[in-house]
């Protein structure tokens, strides 16, 4: 872990079906507020620990972040692998999770249910996810409470989906319904996710920020040590919309911010200020 605190994870007796990840000693805070970050799974599968390493890097910089799904023991032999349909596609299985498990999150980090509401800021929350879990995110995010929205290898697909789980079928117009700054993360043009993310950036007229790494595919670096460099550029941008960090927003603002001059990353910006 990169940050300042030791991060551990956990089940909360409070918060069924989540996992809990958060600085381990609260008393090394003195008397700092964690923000709230959220988090939908790739595959929107049902463990709050496949994504460990990203997720326990953020929460080491101050953070209380609360996944989708149980502390799973078998992960990641527990996956459930896409099949091959009939044309050849890659056919996922059903998603395990859904969008308002996001807001079940929320809904407990904001309120007394939460053990560690003292140390909570509570009034800033991020609402973040990862391919399926990003379109969960999407559409978790018209709830008014979100401070900010990043979305990792997703966005809404051309036409249409129904994988948040929650709306019959979500759309380029549900981009609508979102009101905060938001930040797409992909991989390069190997990542399925890529053209979905352009499109959603070219609909938004939010601020809006676009990097793409090269040579990173739709995987990421999630599970990398310490969460890779995604896991570098998500508690900047954290940082940035969460604790008001001058230094983390340049790494996102202006034609000479620290992701535009990076050779590895292709940047695009919309109403930043």
């Amino acid at each position: 872990m990169g940050g300042p605190y030791k991060a551990v994870m956990s089940e909360e007796p409070s918060l069924a079906g989540h996992t809990v990840y958060r600085p381990a000693d609260l008393s090394k805070l003195d008397g700092r507020k964690l923000p709230v970050v959220v988090w939908g799974n790739g595959a929107c599968v049902n463990a709050g620990n496949s994504f460990r390493n990203f997720l326990t890097e953020i929460a080491s910089y101050g953070y209380v972040v609360v996944a989708s799904g149980p502390i799973d023991p078998e992960w990641p032999k527990s996956m459930r692998p896409p099949t091959v349909g009939p044309d050849g596609r890659r056919v996922l299985p059903p998603p395990a999770t859904k969008s308002g498990q996001l807001v079940d999150a929320i809904d407990w980090a904001t309120s007394a249910k939460n053990p560690y509401l003292a140390q909570t800021d509570a009034g800033k929350v991020a609402v973040m996810g990862q391919s399926c879990g990003g379109v969960q995110a999407l559409e978790a995010s018209a709830d008014r409470r979100t401070t900010t929205t990043v979305i990792w290898n997703s966005g809404i697909p051309i036409g249409g989906t129904n994988m948040a789980g929650g709306k019959p079928f979500l759309t380029k117009e549900d981009l609508k319904a979102l009101h905060a700054p938001i930040a797409y993360f992909v991989g390069d043009l190997s990542d399925q996710a890529h053209p979905n993310a352009q499109d959603d950036f070219d609909k938004l007229t939010l601020p809006v920020f676009l990097g793409w790494e090269r040579g990173v595919p739709h995987g990421g670096t999630y599970r990398q040590p310490n969460g890779g460099e995604f896991a570098g550029v998500a508690v900047a941008w954290l940082n940035w919309r969460l604790k008001d960090d001058a230094r983390s927003k340049k790494m996102f603002v202006g034609d000479d911010c620290g992701l535009c001059v990076n050779p590895r990353w292709v940047v695009r910006q919309k109403n930043l200020k």
